[in-house]
C-alpha cells in the first residue's frame, strides 16, 4: 500500500499568522515545528492502520523546503525542493493508493479563513469547466485524473468544509476555527495531533469507500483571474492562453485535467514575474 501525504502549512495546527510560515521572518521556526508535528502525526496514523505502507511525504508550502528532515518519523520519506513535477504532489502517481493533504487552505476569496489564498497572491480564482477551485479542489483533481482518492484534510474549519464540499466521503480534521484572515482558535498542538493520528488511521481504513474526484469530462475549459495585468501580459505568451475582452481574466481549453492543471503551475509561476 502507497500513500502520498501532502503537507501545507497555512492549516497547520496553531498557525495564524505570515511570520509563521515566512522562511524570513521571525515566527517561522515554530511554524516548522509545528508543520512537522502535524505530519508526523498523519504519517504515524497511516503506519497504525498499514504498519507495511510505503509513505511519501511531499513538503507542499512555499519553498517546498519547510519540514524539519531531522524531525520527522523516519519510517517515511520526504520530497523536498522544487520546481518538481506535480507541485504539491510531488511523488504521486497511478500506483498510490491515497493522498492524504495536511494543513491546508481555504480558497482565495472565501472565508472567514486563516491565511486563504490559491497558489499565490496574484491568483484571484481558478474555475475549471466553471467550478472554482482552490488549492484542495485543483490538487484534489489531479490525484483523481491518476486515480487516486483524496482521503483525509486537514485545516481550518473553512478549509474542512470546502473540502466536504468536493469529497464529501473524505475524513476532515478542522484543527482549528477561523475568525479572520489571521486569527482563528486552536486546538492545543498535542490534541490536534491525537485527532490526526486518529483521522489518518480511519481514513486509509475506509480508502475503498471513498472515491477519486472527478470534473467534467475533457476537454476542459479553464479561466484564470490574476490580479496583475502585468501577469496577464505574460500568459498570453504561453500557446493557447487568450485574454477575455476587458478583464484581467485569461482562458484556455486543455485536452485534458492533467495538461490543464501544469498550466495553471505556469500561470502562478508567471504571477511572480514582476515588470522590468
Amino acid at each position: 500500500m502507497k500513500a502520498l501525504i501532502s503537507v501545507d502549512m497555512e492549516g497547520v495546527s496553531g498557525i495564524v499568522h505570515p511570520s509563521e510560515t515566512n522562511p524570513e521572518r521571525d515566527d517561522y521556526q515554530r511554524g516548522r515545528e509545528l508543520m512537522t508535528a502535524d505530519a508526523n502525526a498523519v504519517i504515524a496514523g497511516v503506519l497504525d492502520a498499514e504498519p507495511t505502507a510505503d509513505v511519501l511525504v511531499a513538503d507542499a508550502h512555499g519553498t517546498f523546503r519547510n519540514l524539519l528532515p531531522e524531525r520527522l518519523d523516519r519510517r517515511a520519506r520526504l520530497v523536498r525542493g522544487k520546481p518538481r513535477t506535480l507541485n504539491m504532489l510531488a511523488g504521486l502517481d497511478a500506483e498510490t493508493d491515497a493522498a492524504l493533504f495536511v494543513g491546508y487552505h481555504v480558497r482565495a476569496g472565501e472565508g472567514p479563513g486563516v491565511l486563504a489564498h490559491t497558489m499565490n497572491d496574484a491568483i484571484l480564482d481558478v474555475r475549471v469547466a466553471g467550478r472554482s477551485l482552490g488549492e484542495i479542489g485543483l490538487n484534489a483533481a489531479m490525484a483523481g485524473h491518476l486515480g487516486v482518492p483524496v482521503v483525509l484534510l486537514s485545516g481550518d474549519d473553512a478549509a474542512c468544509a470546502e473540502a466536504a464540499d468536493l469529497i464529501p466521503e473524505a475524513v476532515t480534521v478542522p484543527v482549528k476555527e477561523a475568525l479572520g484572515a489571521v486569527a482563528a482558535v486552536t486546538l492545543h498542538p498535542e490534541e490536534a495531533g491525537d485527532r490526526l493520528r486518529r483521522a489518518a488511521a480511519d481514513a486509509i481504513t475506509r480508502r475503498a469507500e471513498i472515491p477519486p474526484l472527478t470534473l467534467a469530462p475533457a476537454p476542459l475549459d479553464v479561466e484564470v483571474d490574476l490580479a496583475g495585468a502585468h501577469t496577464v501580459d505574460l500568459a498570453t505568451l504561453v500557446p493557447g492562453v487568450s485574454r477575455a475582452a476587458g478583464a484581467r481574466t485569461v482562458t484556455f481549453t486543455a485536452p485534458d485535467y492533467a495538461t490543464a492543471y501544469r498550466l495553471i503551475l505556469l500561470l502562478a509561476q508567471l504571477a511572480t514575474i514582476r515588470p522590468a
